[in-house]
């Protein structure tokens, strides 16, 4: 299931394509590393519609997908980093992300990025437990 290096690469169509030379995550033996999302229609490729809650939703649902895909979920998040293009959307990204975690949140930081790629408004990645190294 492992490469020689531990990792193995993670996929999923329900989550947008990478966009660049990198993976949508790597799991370990007992970790998921995601890359950062924004809230982009895996379909489409392109940016969702609705502004910053919008896109705050269709960030947390693609990585709610891609962390499916490597049997874990947001449940099992332990560590998310949040990249704003604007510290003023703070508390409407805020507002949306309390609904996807909704008890016992994972520790997280919030930065303010001066620019993000195809000028989204919000990027999140996750560091996530396996189900199964919780026996689930």
């Amino acid at each position: 299931m492992f490469t020689t290096e531990g990792k193995k690469i993670i996929f999923t169509d329900k989550a947008p394509m990478a966009i660049g030379p990198y993976s949508q995550a790597i799991r370990t033996e007992s970790l998921v590393f995601t890359a950062g999302q924004a809230g982009l229609d895996p379909i489409t490729g392109e940016l969702v519609d609705g502004g910053i809650e919008a896109q705050t939703r269709q960030v947390l649902t693609n990585l709610k997908n891609v962390l499916e895909a490597a049997d874990s979920g947001l449940n099992y998040a332990i560590k998310t980093t949040v990249f704003l293009k604007d510290m003023n959307d703070f508390s409407k990204m805020n507002a949306v992300y309390s609904e996807f975690f909704t008890e016992n949140p994972p520790a997280r930081s919030t930065i303010a990025a001066a620019a993000l790629p195809k000028g989204a408004l919000v990027e999140i990645e996750v560091v996530a437990l396996l189900r199964a190294a919780q026996g689930d």
